[in-house]
């Protein structure tokens, strides 16, 4: 079975449905990172030198094991050439 087929599948159970909505957008902040990160040509030790911390606290934010402040995400932006931007909709 292809992930999208079990994904489409369990999608069908409303409390699963609720909890993948719900990293969506922790998800999406990580994949444009890394994304950023990348385009830019840094290592996850370059990043965390620009930043001032440890490159493993890069990799956690990276591979999700680590939910990180406003402020924290800000640094980041700083060090990318980039803004923050937070909005609810």
């Amino acid at each position: 079975m292809k992930f999208e087929d079990a994904k489409k599948i369990m999608m069908e159970n409303e409390e699963f449905k609720n909890e993948y909505e719900a990293l969506g957008p922790i998800y999406e902040i990580k994949k444009e990172l890394i994304r950023l990160r990348l385009e830019k040509g840094l290592s996850q030790k370059d990043l965390a030198e620009l930043v001032g911390t440890k490159q493993s606290a890069i990799s956690r934010l990276e591979n999700g094991s680590y939910n990180p402040s406003i402020e924290f995400l800000n640094k980041i932006a700083t060090a990318l050439d980039t803004k923050l931007h937070v909005t609810f909709h």
